[in-house]
């Protein structure tokens, strides 16, 4: 018999009394007393008449064998009756309350050529464990997303589980069998090893060793287990790799730590009121805030000619020790090279870096000490050399308004403000102290106004330039020349007593004379006169008696023959007149 002779359609047992008598006929029938003592849908096919005999619980599936009988069920029916053998299936099958899944039974030869079909339903046993799977998926997957590694210590104290991708680069089959305080960074500090505990923990952070060495920090939550009798069987967890979230704690931390030592060395550098103490104040808080056995701080200066290149000269210093000197080879730093450089001179790790401010070098910081230098270190000291850049460069800018307040702008010599303000009155005072002698040269070129007046005045810079330069040739070092204005001039020259002066005027005449060159008339040469006024210190003089001596004798040198000089009668003070 093949399969398409179950596909007819299968109708009820019942006759023309009706369908009660019909229902009452087949619980009394062999076939009714059969399937009705079956707890669940029972039907009985019979093969040849294609009828059916069912229980009360297959109402649902009575239009499974009604018309064409159901593909799967007419292909269990074909193989129960060809291999004459009980034969069973779980089968999902529509039924008006929707799809249910059946455990079929399916015995053939029952009764004669029936087949007996016994329904056992599945579905919430099939949906229990469906929604067992998906949750055990469910957990495997919220464990692996919230956790590196997933682990199960055993009894012994040894892994026994590890996420099959294992951890921290070892597989999974190198931890097993191992301990882990065997790969935990110095575990006697942990009391108990969290792998380990007999309590609940989370979120202990444990170091541990890498599989290649390095070394990572690991968050550990762990449960232990027991038997029904309290025995510890284990301890199950997870852990979290941490470590580049503790590296960027790390790094903000100490970068923190850098802005701080910035800041405290920048305001020491800004509360500096004086700009040529800022460097000095610089050091001493840039070696204090390092650890630094000493500090340097060194300025450029350049040297002159075609191959011109950078050099440096001592600006401030601070601390003891250190080497006697850095070496050229060690401040090499130039435009093209302009790098943090480290090096071991006579027993110091000495550390450089050049000072940069619109990317020209303008200076050098260097410290020294007997330790190695760290990363911070090195980071800081970029970040110091900067700010040391910004001050070199303010401190310059001071200097250069400085000289600009103090000097001639077409000669370069001191003007009047700063002879008269600052430069004599400190060297009065010293000669004071010291009771030493000093003279005072006030010159004045003769006939200046006819080069002008014949020449033009770019004739009359040449001639103030070239008095300059004769000026400068003319006086030794230490001496001062100031320009005071126009065709003035004025010179002090230290340890001149009065017959010295008179020598030195002379000289200073005769080579006034290469002036006579850029005369405006041959009849008015151009040359220079000279009144002097000496200072003895036991006269005790005052300065303005001093330059009232020196005016006069210019005066007089003006007044009778000019190109000549004068030399002031000593001082001698007034009495004192009672009342």
């Amino acid at each position: 018999m093949t399969g398409s002779d179950y596909t007819a359609a299968a109708t009820l047992h019942t006759d023309a009394a009706g369908e009660d008598d019909a229902k009452v006929d087949d619980i009394l029938s062999p076939e009714g007393a059969l399937v009705s003592g079956y707890g669940e849908a029972a039907v009985l096919l019979n093969l040849k008449t294609a009828s059916l005999t069912t229980n009360s619980h297959a109402e649902r599936i009575e239009a499974l064998f009604e018309g064409d009988i159901n593909d799967q069920l007419a292909s269990l029916t074909q193989k129960a009756v060809d291999n004459g053998c009980v034969v069973s299936a779980n089968l999902t099958l529509p039924t008006p309350a929707g799809q249910v899944v059946f455990q079929v039974n399916l015995i053939p030869n029952v009764l004669g050529h029936q087949v007996l079909f016994l329904f056992h339903d599945q579905t919430l046993d099939s949906n229990l464990r469906d929604a067992l799977i998906e949750s055990r998926q469910r957990f495997k997957d919220l464990v692996e997303i919230s956790s590196d590694f997933s682990w199960e210590v055993g009894e012994d104290g040894c892994f026994v589980f590890v996420s099959r991708a294992g951890a921290l680069g070892y597989a999974s089959d190198e931890l097993i069998g191992r301990r882990p305080e065997e790969i935990i960074i110095s575990p006697d500090e942990y009391d108990p090893i969290p792998f380990l505990s007999d309590d609940r923990i989370e979120d202990v952070e444990v170091w541990m060793h890498r599989a290649d060495g390095g070394m990572a920090c690991v968050v550990v939550s762990a449960i232990p287990f027991n038997e029904e009798d309290g025995t510890r069987v284990g301890v199950r967890g997870v852990c979290r790799d941490v470590t580049s979230e503790r590296e960027r704690t790390t790094a903000l931390a100490h970068a923190h730590q850098r802005e701080q030592v910035l800041g405290y060395i920048v305001n020491t550098i800004r509360d500096e009121i004086n700009p040529t103490d800022m460097l000095a104040a610089a050091a001493a808080a840039t070696a204090r805030a390092m650890g630094a056995s000493g500090c340097r701080v060194l300025r450029t200066t350049l040297d002159e000619g075609e191959d011109a290149r950078l050099q440096f000269e001592i600006a401030a210093e601070f601390g003891s020790g250190g080497p006697g000197q850095f070496g050229d080879d060690f401040l090499k730093f130039s435009h093209d090279h302009p790098w943090l450089r480290e090096e071991e001179i006579e027993g110091w790790r000495v550390i450089g870096a050049p000072c940069l401010h619109g990317g020209e070098i303008n200076g050098v910081i260097c410290l020294w000490k007997r330790a190695d230098w760290t990363d911070d270190d090195r980071l800081l000291v970029n970040d110091i050399s900067n700010q040391l850049g910004i001050a070199i460069e303010q401190i310059e800018n001071h200097e250069s308004i400085l000289r600009l307040s103090r000097t001639d702008a077409m000669t370069g010599l001191l003007n009047r403000r700063a002879f008269y303000d600052e430069e004599l009155p400190r060297r009065f005072h010293r000669m004071e102290h010291d009771l030493s002698t000093g003279a005072l040269f006030y010159i004045d070129m003769d006939n200046f106004k006819m080069v002008n007046d014949v020449h033009g005045h770019l004739k009359g810079d040449e001639a103030i330039i070239t008095l300059c330069n004769l000026l400068h040739d003319f006086v030794r070092p230490g001496d001062v020349i100031s320009r005071l204005g126009g065709d003035e001039f004025a010179l002090w020259l230290d340890g001149v007593d009065e017959q010295t002066a008179v020598v030195r005027s002379q000289h200073l005449l005769k080579m006034s004379q290469k002036l006579q060159d850029l005369s405006g008339h041959p009849d008015c040469p151009l040359g220079i006169s000279i009144g002097i006024a000496v200072y003895r210190p036991e006269a005790k003089e005052p300065l303005e008696s001093l330059l009232a001596r020196a005016d006069a004798a210019m005066y007089e040198v003006k007044q009778n023959s000019k190109g000549d000089f004068c030399l002031a009668a000593p001082y001698v003070a007034k009495p004192n007149r009672e009342l």
